[in-house]
């Protein structure tokens, strides 16, 4: 019988394209679907004779107790929210990618003399976006091999058509990296060529970078400029090398991904192979959770959450099952604009290719279930080290560490690292704003952030607590504070107050002593110990973790003094600067006609910004 609530959440959805989320009892989503029509889709769970996605939801519906939804204007906006939600709440339903912490891009921004950049955040100001790819590493290689062919800046000034940003150029110039549109040498059409070519390759049209190349090459051989040639000669005889060696197709056929999965037990991956102008130019893989979800539900949750991101979807994907959720295909088409073909090879080099996009998934679980058995059994090395070292009843399960950053008093933030298991646990690390300590007094400032530290474990997290927020603010068995004897004291002191008693430790930076509350004298360790290099890696992502919190406050604060007080520029429009120019150096270096043709600006603020910021470019 269906509960009253969710029949008449049922009888008033609209048919119209959006989000639904389904919940339970204690209000936790657990279930994130994007439909073109949402009546029909999300009664179907309920009414239908086959439940969508049966093998992965068959149990949760008997768990739903709420349903939301969100009417989007397009299919492809629901696209987009789906990959979103399920990014942010991490429901247990859904098939997520294990990896998904947001890909990196390559960013391209707009502008007469574009950036090129790494990000994670997709922008919608008319930057053009390569990727996503695996990893900052991935990201960092691909760069690299451009940086060998062409020639752009990185540098985050802002250079308008008829104004140079600076007089001297940066080493980028210098190493021939980079064509110096800062010092206005190099037209905008000049550098758009170069642009241009850039994106092609990025975009894997190696046909396409090369005819550009050789227009340039034309053009630097007739103005005599023979040193350049010569650069571009011998970049397109690289790029022609690399496309023939990586030729996997007839020439002519059309651009497509081929997606071989892979499973052990409930691990699964994706690898996806990118065969653009019939070469093929990248392959990643991707892990999935593979738990109660056929090969099917884990290809379609792929291709919703990957393609909800990717810079570019080509017109044809090939997988070694078939994709039948019409949703996802009528998705993959609003995002493309223009049809997608779904295809299952059963015979010629598509077959070749597809079988060896699944051995690199199956290579890669192999990789993935040796690193994570190593990594275990480091983890329970280093945890029976430190029960031995410090003479503990027990393995300490979790173990937290604080540090304090401050410069001279002023923003005076504390971080809390969390290591669950013998491994870092980056989910359950927090951060404090110390509020009630005058000056610099590290002393107080761990005071102040244990004592709120130990009162959210009182309170269960917080007044509207929920299990995971009970979880996350657990008592630790080990605390460990970043710095000698006078900081455990006072760590000690807050423990006695509240009434606890949980091993405490310091380790102090220099000599890396371990101290105790009841001893004089520190403990060393050897270095190559396994439970020191444990505490150290736990105290260094303390530092990194209070560091990154400092220079934001102190950022956020800059940015206050200067950007806040000019009257008529408010939080979207200040954000909307930001977001187009990267600072606000990059703001007060822009002309006026630049910052009024940020969406939202217009003339008369763009005029006030410009006149307010007036000092900065002096």
């Amino acid at each position: 019988m269906i509960p009253e609530a969710i029949s008449a959440a049922l009888r008033v959805l609209p048919d119209a394209p959006g989000v639904y989320l389904f919940s339970d009892v204690d209000g936790k989503i657990i279930y994130v679907g994007k439909a073109s029509h949402l009546t029909q889709r999300v009664r179907s769970y309920w009414y239908a004779n086959t439940t969508p996605g049966a093998h992965r939801i068959r149990d949760a519906i008997d768990q739903v107790a709420s349903l939301e939804w969100t009417v989007t204007d397009s299919v492809k906006e629901a696209l987009l929210l789906e990959a979103t939600l399920i990014r942010k709440h991490l429901p247990r339903y859904n098939v997520r990618l294990r990896d998904d912490r947001g890909y990196p891009y390559i960013r391209v921004t707009p502008g007469p003399y574009p950036r090129v950049e790494r990000t994670r955040r997709i922008v919608r100001d008319g930057s053009r976006y390569f990727g996503p790819y695996t990893g900052f590493s991935a990201v960092s290689t691909a760069m690299e091999a451009a940086r060998r062919l062409f020639q752009f800046r990185t540098c985050e000034i802002s250079i308008a058509e008829e104004q140079r940003a600076l007089e001297r150029p940066c080493l980028l110039f210098h190493l021939k990296r980079c064509q110096g549109p800062c010092l206005g040498n190099v037209t905008v059409a000049e550098y758009g060529a170069e642009i241009k070519g850039l994106e092609l390759f990025l975009g894997g049209r190696s046909r396409g970078a090369v005819t550009v190349l050789q227009t340039q090459m034309e053009r630097a051989s007739e103005r005599e400029a023979f040193e350049d040639a010569a650069r571009l000669r011998d970049a397109i005889s690289a790029l022609e090398q690399s496309f023939e060696a990586q030729r996997v197709a007839p020439a002519g056929r059309p651009d497509e991904d081929i997606l071989g999965i892979a499973r052990h037990g409930e691990r699964a991956a994706i690898a996806c192979f990118q065969v653009r102008d019939a070469a093929l130019v990248g392959r990643d893989v991707h892990r999935l959770d593979g738990k109660g979800a056929s090969d099917e539900e884990l290809l379609t949750a792929f291709v919703s959450q990957y393609y909800a991101r990717a810079g570019e979807i080509p017109p044809s994907i090939a997988t070694a099952v078939e994709i039948s959720d019409v949703e996802t295909v009528a998705f993959l088409a609003a995002r493309r604009e223009d049809r997608v073909e779904l295809r299952v090879p059963l015979r010629g080099d598509r077959v070749r290719l597809l079988r060896l996009a699944e051995r690199n998934a199956h290579e890669a679980l192999i990789r993935s279930e040796a690193e994570d058995d190593a990594d275990r059994e480091r983890a329970e090395a280093a945890l029976a080290a430190l029960t031995t070292a410090l003479n503990l009843p027990s393995p300490p399960a979790r173990i937290e560490c604080t540090d304090v950053s401050t410069i001279q008093g002023s923003f005076t933030v504390a971080s809390l690292t969390v290591a669950e298991g013998g491994r870092l646990a980056p989910k359950e690390y927090r951060r404090f704003k110390i509020k009630g300590v005058q000056g610099q007094d590290d002393f107080a400032a761990h005071s102040e952030a244990l004592t709120r530290r130990f009162a959210r474990s009182a309170s269960g997290g917080s007044e509207k607590a929920g299990e995971a927020e009970a979880r996350a603010w657990a008592l630790p068995d080990l605390l460990v504070i970043d710095g000698g004897r006078g900081q455990v004291a006072a760590a000690a002191a807050v423990m006695a107050s509240a009434g606890l008693a949980i091993p405490l430790i310091g380790l102090a930076k220099e000599r890396e002593e371990i101290w105790f509350p009841e001893t004089a004298t520190p403990l060393l360790l050897p270095a190559t110990d396994p439970g020191l290099r444990l505490l150290q890696r736990l105290r260094d992502e303390a530092h990194r973790f209070a560091i990154g919190y400092h220079r934001t406050l102190r950022s956020r604060a800059a940015t206050t003094s200067r950007l806040d007080s000019i009257p008529g520029l408010g939080p979207t429009r200040r954000k909307a600067l930001l977001r187009h120019f990267g600072s606000v150096a990059g703001v007060a270096a822009a002309s006026e006609a630049e910052i009024a043709a940020v969406p939202g600006v217009g003339e008369r603020l763009a005029a006030t910004v410009f006149a307010a910021l007036a000092a900065d470019r002096r």
